[in-house]
């Protein structure tokens, strides 16, 4: 019985809110029978993980309509319990098809461009940028589309420095243009803040910030916000508002970028799961798009992620997880991932 205590309780946190500003007036979008599924399976992976927190969000591709948001953290005792963690921020390797569909966007890079990226390990300025499998000799020369596959740090940073050269801020305009970070604000989220980047006009930009802020560090976004880029891409670039009370949908941008480009990212995603790092998320009942993400935090843990949504032929849903964790192991694909693929075989049973 607690296991479906959990997910009313948070179903309730999430109404209190906006129920109180609105005096009843909104009906949620939350599906409770899918956020009790997905509670249970994210807490189950947590739990197998020893993991230190957690989000899944499910979302409607068309009409941005959140039909579950979980979040979860464990305590002082070994249980996870429902949290508000919806507006925490943080570094995240999801930012690398980004990179790659802003770099697309200059027209000096396609998806069959090859890039070396050699033994894994690449010098830029007096620091090291390297690839998780640098131990093992790199992939030396792979095309663009084969970097994303792979988590490529090395073929992201190189592909977004061919398309931009020295000028980052031509890099950031181009971000800003296609809305990355967005929405500032999401009713019935509290505290929910617009993502924060270095750019070159901080004090804090320095001669190697491009090349890290690229793949995802130097900044900090919410699940959430990376969610409604994802889900702009799955919904043929066409970027609509979050929304968990049934609303008109609100659309941010009718297109971030060109149908072309969307189009070869979204064929990238497919084959990030089918060929790439994210084939624990791949399900045998709905074929999905998406990517794997893991980054490592200043205090030594990992936040793993994946992100994507199905079916690829026609996307009705987007799905993110987030995984907070300390140590290693730590694979977005794996363990997100399987979160991910859990999940899809539920609602497509």
């Amino acid at each position: 019985m607690i296991k479906f205590l959990l997910p009313l309780t948070l179903l309730v946190i999430i109404s209190s809110c906006q129920s109180k500003q609105q005096e009843g007036k909104q009906v949620s979008n939350i599906d409770s029978t899918l956020q009790v599924k997905a509670t249970s399976i994210l807490e189950n992976k947590l739990t197998e993980l020893n993991a230190l927190s957690g989000q899944a969000i499910i979302m409607e591709v068309q009409t941005g309509h959140i039909k579950a948001m979980v979040g979860v953290e464990r305590k002082d005792s070994a249980d996870y319990l429902p949290c508000e963690n919806f507006s925490q921020a943080h570094e995240s390797a999801l930012m690398h098809p980004i990179s790659i569909l802003a770099a697309l966007e200059t027209g000096k890079v396609k998806l069959t461009d090859m890039v070396d990226v050699g033994d894994g390990s690449y010098s830029v300025q007096d620091r090291e940028l390297k690839d998780h499998n640098w131990h093992r000799g790199g992939y030396g020369e792979i095309s663009i589309k084969q970097g994303l596959a792979s988590s490529s740090n090395i073929a992201v940073y190189k592909t977004t420095e061919k398309a931009f050269g020295d000028d980052a801020q031509a890099y950031f305009n181009l971000l800003n243009k296609v809305n990355y970070g967005k929405p500032d604000s999401i009713a019935g989220i509290a505290n929910l803040k617009p993502a924060y980047f270095v750019t070159p006009k901080d004090s804090g930009w320095s001669n190697t910030a491009f090349a890290w802020f690229c793949i995802g560090y130097n900044q900090t976004i919410t699940p959430i916000q990376m969610l409604t880029f994802y889900n702009a891409i799955a919904n043929s670039g066409k970027m609509v508002q979050p929304q968990l009370y049934k609303d008109s949908t609100t659309v941010i941008n009718p297109q971030i970028a060109s149908q072309a480009n969307i189009d070869s990212l979204k064929q990238a995603l497919e084959y990030v799961v089918t060929d790439g790092l994210a084939q624990s998320a791949k399900s045998d009942n709905v074929q999905v798009a998406g990517e794997t993400g893991t980054v490592q935090l200043e205090d030594g843990s990992y936040i793993v992620e994946f992100c994507g949504y199905f079916p690829t032929n026609a996307p009705q849903y987007s799905i993110i997880v987030s995984i907070h964790k300390d140590g290693l192991p730590a694979s977005g694909g794996l363990m997100a991932g399987d979160v991910f693929r859990q999940i899809v075989d539920y609602m497509n049973e």
